[in-house]
């Protein structure tokens, strides 16, 4: 006599799910990918800034020669200039520079875009900011 045997109902991905999965993990590499340059950018300004008020400069001037000198070197620097840069002084002596910017990251060229924003500030010495 053959026993007869259930059969057992199979769990686990299909193929349509890990197909899914496999475009939604592409699609947020893509993202990252095409955002890569431009969060690199912004970390390399904002400790040019932070490194540049660091060193104490004695004027606004001091300020944009020194950013001027360090985006001649550092190549990555291309979307903001020493004069996109606002500097104001605070408390006794010390000084504040902070900068803002917008890069726009194309995804599907012609239709679609990702609007980054980016800022920061660093202030001089010991100046203690509002």
């Amino acid at each position: 006599m053959i026993q007869s045997r259930q059969l057992s109902r199979q769990s686990g991905a299909s193929l349509f799910s890990l197909l899914f999965l496999a475009i939604i993990v592409a699609c947020i590499l893509l993202l990252g990918l095409r955002a890569f340059p431009s969060i690199n950018e912004y970390l390399t300004i904002r400790k040019t800034v932070s490194t540049i008020m660091h060193r104490d400069p004695a004027s606004a001037e001091a300020v944009r020669n020194a950013f001027e000198t360090t985006s001649a070197v550092e190549y990555s620097i291309h979307t903001i200039s020493s004069k996109d840069l606002k500097i104001e002084p605070v408390g006794e002596g010390g000084l504040r520079t902070s900068f803002a910017y917008n890069v726009e990251i194309p995804v599907y060229e012609p239709m679609v875009f990702i609007l980054v924003k980016y800022s920061g500030s660093a202030t001089s010495g010991g100046a203690k900011g509002p």
